[in-house]
């Protein structure tokens, strides 16, 4: 070694300590998010319950995926700038050899995941780094564990993965589902879970009658819950909204939101609609904040029926994204009143709920001013009425304020409203304008069923098709209805102002010749109400679906239109699409 070589050595590492000087400075003022320490090898074995392997393999490691040291780790920074504990001499002579011929020797390392931890060599690492070389010759000892590290993990990631570890030590999800995507970004999130697959397992062993195992309620757990929403999770693409979260962050965020919006509302949702609230209260707060203070400008200039709704096709595009379709009416809302008819709407919602295995939510609305109003008695005979036609899930609220503006609100979180019709919409203007009913109608996300009477069941369904937005809504409804009740379908077009009648009909009968159902296709010359009427004279129909208004707010108000006729006129159950 010469002495010139030994001396410039001497200088090299004055600079790399000035440089580690320098950066403990700024970390201190900036307050840096990265941490400038080395990560203990022995409290991460310790944490992730790690197994040495005994053999040993020579290989070029990455200098940047050292993370850590067995004893040294306080010695040198993340980076490998030597610290002032670090002996000046032993770090030049390391230096001063690599301009010889003998180079830098092979260091030791233990490797976890994709990261390293020097057993022996920490001076050469940290020359190596100085020299500007990005790989360095090492004996690699792997270490398994059931998780894996990356080279950006910080001490707060050790926390989190050495509670990964405990909980797949307990649940053994890595073993009975190896492809299961469980990583989590925060501290909390593995503890939380094994509190939701305990509660779970609570309930299966009520079930089954019988102590159920930890993994065999994990395993149940992760397909019966997490997987059906972590799928959701993926289709709705909500992983490149939240791009620095996980799918186990966001089952847990929507966990949380579900839990919250169930405070708030007053009866159990579906993680679909949690999840759809989520992202859409979480996507452009900024104008979502400008567009809540607008309409709520507006709501004081307006009555309710001026009011915009949801544009057409919504509630479809809503269901496009839904990951299961078996049933599409998951959670139904029955608005009650002290009317027969709201029973009977209640009791066409159980008659649907069967089928569509739904959760009936019925709302009491009183007006404004009666907080005091004493719905126990409505209360009673609806749980009645669900108890007895076995109905499993369903609850109660009531509520004092605008009957449309409750029911808008609360339909947001469902799939369907059923309302009493008690008052049909008149055919005055002023009381079209007035209306309670055509202003749900115009503003509900989702499709309304309003019942007349007693229900009827789904036999005999009467579509009224105009090819519209909002009647392709209903002709979709059309053909699940007719799929799942073996329904006999009626498709009427009337000709009457409608120059487009022969189109139509030929649209919905190409769309519903790829469904298993009985379908007959009329084209009447009279108006639709005169054409229903005709047809309900030679068939017992139970059911009528059509679209919404179509026509301006103003033209509707004045000339009246198509659907407040049909719920004028004609006493029989309509499912009305938005």
């Amino acid at each position: 070694m010469f002495k010139s070589d030994f001396n410039q050595a001497l200088n090299d590492y004055k600079k790399v300590r000035r440089s580690e000087a320098v950066q403990a400075v700024l970390s201190r003022i900036v307050g840096s998010a990265e941490s400038a320490d080395l990560l203990s090898y022995d409290e991460v074995r310790s944490k992730l319950q790690a197994v040495e392997k005994n053999t040993q393999q020579l290989q070029e490691i990455p200098l940047d995926a050292i993370v850590g040291s067995v004893g040294r780790y306080h010695d040198f920074t993340r980076k490998f700038l030597p610290k002032s504990s670090i002996d000046e001499m032993r770090w030049a002579r390391v230096k001063a050899s690599t301009m010889g011929l003998s180079g830098l020797p092979p260091i030791e390392v233990y490797q976890i995941g994709e990261v390293y931890f020097v057993r022996d060599g920490n001076h050469r690492v940290s020359v190596a780094r100085e020299m500007g070389n990005t790989y360095i010759q090492a004996y690699v000892t792997e270490v398994k564990t059931k998780v894996s590290l990356t080279p950006d993990a910080t001490p707060d990631d050790l926390i989190i993965k050495a509670e990964q570890v405990r909980f797949l030590e307990k649940t053994n999800l890595d073993k009975s589902r190896p492809d299961a995507d469980l990583t989590a970004t925060k501290a909390g999130a593995f503890p939380t879970l094994l509190e939701h697959i305990e509660v779970h397992r609570y309930f299966m062993g009520l079930e089954q009658n019988r102590g159920i195992p930890y993994p065999e309620s994990a395993a149940h757990w992760y397909d019966a819950v997490f997987l059906p929403i972590a799928n959701i999770i993926k289709n709705r693409g909500l992983l490149k909204e939240f791009p620095d979260r996980t799918v186990v962050d966001l089952y847990l965020w929507a966990a949380d939101h579900r839990a919250e919006l169930e405070g708030e509302i007053g009866w159990d949702i579906g993680p679909e609609a949690a999840l759809r609230d989520l992202a859409e209260k979480h996507r452009g707060n900024t104008v979502s904040a400008i567009m809540n203070f607008l309409a709520k400008v507006l709501s004081k200039l307006q009555p309710p029926l001026l009011e915009d709704g949801p544009p057409p096709g919504t509630w479809r595009d809503r269901l496009s994204k839904m990951t299961v379709l078996e049933h599409i009416f998951n959670d139904v809302v029955v608005a009650l009143d002290d009317s027969p008819n709201a029973w009977h709407a209640l009791d066409m919602a159980i008659n649907l709920g069967h089928f569509e295995h739904s959760r009936i939510h019925g709302i009491h609305i009183h007006p404004p001013g009666s907080e005091n109003h004493d719905h126990s008695t409505s209360e009673e005979t609806f749980n009645r009425h669900c108890q007895n036609a076995g109905i499993s899930g369903y609850d109660f609220q009531s509520f004092s304020g605008d009957i449309s503006t409750i029911l808008c609100a609360s339909a947001k979180y469902s799939d369907l409203l059923l309302l009493p019709l008690n008052h049909p919409p008149d055919d005055k203007p002023i009381s079209r304008l007035n209306s309670g009913l055509t202003a749900i109608i115009r503003g509900c996300p989702t499709p309304i069923l309003t019942v007349p009477g007693p229900q009827r069941g789904f036999k005999n369904i009467l579509l009224a098709f105009d090819s519209s937005l909002k009647a392709v809504e209903a002709m979709f409804i059309a053909a699940y209805f007719g799929t799942q009740f073996s329904s006999n379908l009626y498709v009427v077009t009337s000709e009457d102002g409608f120059s487009g009648a022969e189109g139509a009909l030929d649209q919905a009968r190409t769309y519903l010749a790829d469904f298993p159902l009985q379908a007959k296709y009329i084209l009447s010359k009279a108006s639709i109400p005169e054409a229903i009427k005709d047809v309900q004279d030679q068939a017992e129909i139970d059911l009528i679906l059509m679209g919404g208004y179509g026509g301006s707010i103003l033209r509707d108000l004045v000339a009246g239109s198509v659907v407040d006729q049909v719920l004028r006129e004609i006493r029989l159950p309509v499912l009305i699409c938005r």
